[in-house]
């Protein structure tokens, strides 16, 4: 793949119709999980397979509409105008002293991962978050193997504050940080 076809940008509304995500294809096999167990992590065996339906692409897309709404920043990653990659950076500082900014989502289609489009998404959304204040990035991340390597790859780090609303959210989630 000629990483020169890709467009990375900041996203609009209109980038975020009901149908965008129609084409991606969320999936992931997991063999290995990280969990934590008298407060160490360790990985263990769990295999698993994800995969979004329509409906939840629609709602994917509802909570991206959301977030620029509410000031948030949304970046995608574009092949041919087809959205192959998005992340996005909610708009509520949080934290003893309100520096955090949680990154909810950071996704790539399937068949373009490991070319490198995660991490520059990563990138803009730090820059993004940066010129809006924080300091910190706020991951609730999911605990495959694979992401985990690809959160320490960028240098995340376990979260030193835990937000108990997000790890509510997904109670399974590794909590980690990024400084930005």
């Amino acid at each position: 793949m000629d990483k020169n076809d890709i467009e990375i940008r900041l996203l609009q509304i209109t980038d975020l119709y009901l149908d965008a995500l129609q084409d991606f294809n969320r999936y992931q096999i997991t063999n290995r999980v990280m969990y934590k167990k008298n407060d160490e992590y360790m990985y263990k065996d769990n295999y698993f397979i994800e995969y979004w339906d329509e409906l939840k692409k629609e709602q994917v897309i509802q909570s991206l509409i959301k977030c620029i709404c509410t000031g948030g920043i949304v970046v995608g990653a574009f092949k041919n105008n087809k959205l192959i990659g998005f992340a996005n950076v909610e708009n509520k500082f949080f934290g003893k002293y309100r520096e955090y900014l949680e990154l909810p989502y950071i996704h790539v289609s399937y068949e373009f991962r490991n070319y490198g489009i995660g991490r520059q998404l990563f990138h803009l959304c730090c820059e993004k978050a940066r010129e809006k204040g924080a300091k910190k990035l706020y991951i609730g991340a999911h605990p495959s193997e694979q992401t985990q390597i690809f959160y320490k790859s960028i240098g995340c780090t376990l979260a030193v504050e835990v937000n108990k609303e997000i790890y509510e959210r997904e109670p399974l989630d590794i909590q980690l940080e990024f400084v930005l």
